[in-house]
């Protein structure tokens, strides 16, 4: 338990997969680490190319907006996530139903996790809940301030856990995390194209950014599938039984 003071602990215990018997394939995930730091390199770097960094200010700010892409694409899983998995569970034959639903828990404990460490920041911040804050004086202020603190440090590093390993879908089956980050990556590049976002950027290098997480991630997931099935013997149609 006293490693549960530490956020980054604990967020390691909450959105890591931990199945027992779970295949780990340690080149698959190499390369998904590979993929979402070369990923924030290419953002930077188009970012610095096309001027929207030109001061501290707008350091902070493409910093902001960053972070506010990352919590977005947790917040599209979030979505997505129960879809998927509704899906494969209903798919599923020979009584694994029941199976998958139990293992399902896991998972759904961290999107729940997640939501509510973000959620508790706005006891310390939000302006609607001064009249709390005040009410609970400086003992309850202070009290507020080390769990805001500490739910920070949880959720920011639970983001990128929850990024790569997708909410411990793995927990559920192995083939899960691929195909719900083939979604997922899709989904933010419609997302990105709709909202306009990278407005700055020519239209060219806008389109090739935009489709090239997609691409990319798609292309991973295809031989994490293709590994899971030549090297390990998974394959979607052996998870349904079907």
């Amino acid at each position: 338990m006293r490693g549960l003071y530490n956020p980054f602990y604990a967020a390691q215990c909450t959105f890591r997969p931990s199945r027992p018997g779970i295949v780990a394939d340690p080149l698959v995930r190499k390369l998904q680490l590979w993929r979402t730091g070369l990923g924030l390199v290419a953002w930077v770097g188009l970012m610095v190319t096309y001027n929207a960094v030109a001061s501290a200010a707008d350091v902070q700010g493409v910093a902001g907006e960053r972070l506010d892409q990352s919590w977005t694409s947790v917040l599209v899983l979030v979505c997505t996530f129960p879809v998927v998995v509704g899906v494969f569970v209903a798919s599923a034959r020979d009584g694994l139903r029941r199976v998958y639903l139990r293992r399902a828990l896991r998972p759904l404990g961290s999107v729940v996790a997640m939501m509510v460490s973000m959620g508790t920041g706005a006891l310390a911040m939000a302006p609607e809940l001064s009249g709390l804050r005040d009410a609970v004086g400086l003992p309850g202020k202070i009290v507020m301030v080390v769990l805001c603190l500490w739910s920070i440090g949880f959720a920011l590093y639970g983001i990128g856990l929850s990024l790569v390993h997708v909410f411990r879908t793995a927990d559920i089956h192995e083939v899960l995390p691929p195909i719900l980050a083939g979604v997922l990556v899709w989904e933010m590049a419609l997302l990105d194209l709709v909202t306009g976002s990278y407005a700055q950027v020519p239209a060219g290098a806008r389109v090739a950014f935009i489709l090239g997480a997609p691409l990319t991630v798609t292309t991973l997931s295809c031989w994490e599938l293709y590994r899971l099935r030549h090297h390990h013997g998974l394959t979607l149609r052996t998870a349904l039984r079907r």
